[in-house]
């Protein structure tokens, strides 16, 4: 996968915070060395994050986040600022942009002190250099408590120390991780696993769902061979195999028809699932579905999918899930749905939380929303593995994590 086709939610998320013309957009605009964000000198330009994937050295590919002023007034105003702090779930690496004419202020260490709290490498990047006087440097070092490494001064108008604070973020922002697999390690070289993928109304015309090319690039990684056929064309192909597959896996909305079609004696999971195991929410999502069983009367459960998308007919979560999980429980349940960036903060008055694959989030953010959940007590499950249960198999579908299994 080249570096522009390199998914969001695989990319490093690095965002920029601060008041309003403290000059964040400025700064950003110097590190890329491109006009991504608008400058002006009127406050508030800025009213919605801005999010552009680009490659950054020597990080590689990145996500650039300009945000609304921490310090926005009056109603419209708090919700720009709560939007800036919502940026905070993705983001790998902070930059802190203060004005070193004015000094830091008290949203300032809020913010901070926030960032302090997630875990989030930070910068704290005091801009206008060329006009700013050691006294208010040392006080802006002292109100955050910055240690050097934490401090470096710039200046957007002329490019002082701006090559030095992307070296300062790209020491930040990498990340020293084991390397995830989706399927990979369960395979073999020559191996052939099959993908069922329908092609329906909801199937984007001319390309695959970003689950399905990781598979296929996974399943090649492993130096095994991937067949894709649609649901309808699966038992002729496992008949015309001289040898049986490693394992089919399907997409969720056809495991009733796929397992009937799979012999016993051929694993069976899905993509859910494996970018479940992925994220590493597994184990948290195969306890959370069995949640379905204590359901009550007019119980609430929320369904929340991390990217938008044009709503079909018969769309997966507003309409198929909802449909299910009544017809699973016998219940009339109150059901809520969020898209996008908007995941509620409070979760206690909902029974269930069941998301989507998280395809295009990235992993801070989607372990901020399970973490949000587990905090809360909130059983949450995903959707691949909510139709297993339901439809009875989910048990066969996680039969090749043998510590998964095990829990059913």
């Amino acid at each position: 996968m080249g570096m522009n086709q390199t998914p969001v939610s695989e990319r490093i998320h690095i965002g920029f915070f601060g008041k309003r013309n403290a000059g964040k957009s400025s700064v950003i605009n110097a590190v890329t060395g491109q006009d991504l964000a608008v400058v002006s000198d009127v406050k508030g330009t800025t009213t919605d994050p801005v999010y552009k994937s680009m490659e950054l050295l020597p990080l590689g590919p990145v996500v650039m986040m300009d945000t609304p002023g921490i310090d926005d007034e009056g109603t419209l105003g708090s919700l720009r600022v709560r939007k800036s702090y919502q940026v905070l779930n993705k983001t790998d690496a902070a930059v802190l942009v203060i004005d070193g004419t004015a000094g830091a202020s008290e949203e300032d260490r809020a913010l901070l002190e926030r960032i302090r709290m997630k875990g989030i490498p930070f910068i704290a990047a005091v801009n206008k250099k060329e006009l700013a006087v050691s006294e208010k440097i040392t006080g802006i070092k002292e109100m955050l408590d910055l240690t050097d490494d934490q401090l470096c001064l710039v200046s957007a108008a002329t490019g002082e120390g701006i090559n030095e604070l992307k070296e300062r973020i790209a020491a930040a922002a990498r990340r020293e991780e084991p390397e995830r697999m989706l399927v990979r390690d369960l395979l073999a070289p020559s191996d052939i696993a099959v993908l069922v993928v329908p092609i329906d109304s909801a199937a984007p015309r001319g390309r695959l769902i970003l689950p399905q090319q990781q598979t296929i690039r996974d399943i090649l990684e492993a130096g095994a061979a991937s067949v894709v056929v649609k649901e309808d064309e699966l038992k002729h192909i496992l008949g015309s195999f001289s040898e049986k597959p490693r394992m089919v896996i399907t997409d969720s909305q056809v495991f009733a028809q796929v397992s009937r079609d799979t012999p016993p004696d051929i694993p069976l999971t899905s993509f859910s699932i494996l970018m479940a195991r992925y994220k590493g929410n597994l184990e948290q999502a195969v306890r959370g579905v069995t949640t379905l069983d204590s359901l009550e009367q007019g119980d609430t459960i929320l369904i929340s999918e991390g990217c938008t998308h044009h709503r079909q007919c018969d769309d997966i979560g507003t309409v198929k899930i909802p449909r299910w999980i009544r017809e699973y429980t016998g219940k009339d349940l109150q059901i809520e749905t969020t898209s996008g960036t908007e995941f509620p903060d409070d979760l206690s008055r909902y029974k269930l939380v069941i998301h989507c694959g998280g395809c295009m989030l990235n992993e801070r953010e989607m372990k901020y929303r399970l973490s949000c959940a587990e905090d809360q007590g909130i059983p949450m499950t995903n959707y691949g593995i909510l139709i297993a249960y339901v439809k009875g198999i989910l048990k066969r579908s996680v039969e090749l994590f043998p510590e998964i299994y095990k829990m059913l």
